[in-house]
């Protein structure tokens, strides 16, 4: 099913969002510039944004990675910016062994398990993804599969990432339970997801389709709780969680950039990522 929203309304939610977040302790010009800016988008007599008047629309996975493959290593991310010193710390802590880069798309991970000398497996279901990943990380081995359905063995991983993906999927047990049945007793997990504070407050993540349109993956709100039962379902033990927050990088060549004033003020002090570690209930892998 396809859905499709609009470009305005979204600025307007994050300029109302701001509003609402600093409304008791933003100067008065601050607030005043917000409201014009409210007036301005309503009314539609600004023509700064882009596509403002043009739908946004919905991509499937398959569809909507396949397109996003050519431009999703090429901008900066703040989500990937936050979130990549926590996780790259965790994987810094070994022991080296076998690794699996769940939904590994580009190779981002997978990239950074081969360089501390992990044997990598790379799993994605979109081909266009895995083709950049075996170009980013020839050392490592690529298989096609999807999330629910990992292509491999019980027990036959020390350790198995998974970064911003598990949001895509409407069940976190899925896809958290096939994480732990590859990883061997003792091993670990590492999963790191859009916080659901962000898919709450954000909604979707946009990115520019290969048509020059801006297009969305949906994103599910997945709350801590739904992370913790699924964790203990699978057998898993959460040892660490980590927040980090935004750190006032707004996505470049986006509608965010046009309203930036309210869009860091709606994000300031808003965890963008959540990053789980834990450990499978078990004797230490050998």
């Amino acid at each position: 099913m396809c859905s499709e929203f609009r470009v305005r309304e979204l600025v307007l939610g994050i300029e109302g969002l701001a509003l609402l977040r600093h409304a008791m302790d933003a100067d008065e010009e601050f607030l005043a510039a917000r409201l014009a800016e409210i007036r301005a988008f309503a009314d539609d007599s600004t023509t700064d944004l882009p596509d403002r008047r043009k739908p946004v629309s919905e991509l499937g996975a398959a569809d909507g990675y396949a397109s996003w493959s050519t431009r999703y290593d090429s901008l900066p991310s703040a989500f990937i910016e936050v979130e990549e010193p926590i996780l790259h710390g965790l994987l810094d802590r070994g022991p080296v062994g076998t690794a699996l880069d769940a939904a590994c798309g580009t190779g981002r991970q997978t990239a950074a398990l081969t360089a501390r000398g992990y044997r990598t497996i790379g799993v994605d279901q979109s081909p266009e993804m895995l083709a950049h990943a075996r170009r980013k990380a020839p050392g490592a081995e690529f298989r096609e599969g999807r999330l629910e359905k990992l292509p491999l063995a019980d027990n036959s991983v020390d350790l198995a990432v998974c970064s911003l993906a598990l949001t895509h999927l409407p069940d976190l047990c899925a896809g958290i339970g096939e994480l732990a049945r590859v990883v061997r007793p003792g091993g670990r997990v590492i999963v790191s997801d859009l916080h659901p504070f962000v898919v709450s407050l954000q909604g979707q993540c946009l990115f520019v389709h290969d048509t020059g349109r801006l297009a969305f993956v949906r994103n599910h709100r997945h709350l801590h709780g739904s992370y913790l039962s699924a964790f203990s379902a699978a057998g898993l033990t959460v040892r660490e969680c980590h927040e980090p927050v935004f750190n006032g990088r707004l996505a470049p060549g986006g509608y965010e950039e046009y309203i930036a004033d309210a869009a860091r003020a709606a994000w300031e002090g808003i965890p963008l990522v959540v990053i789980w570690a834990a450990e499978k209930t078990g004797a230490s892998a050998a």
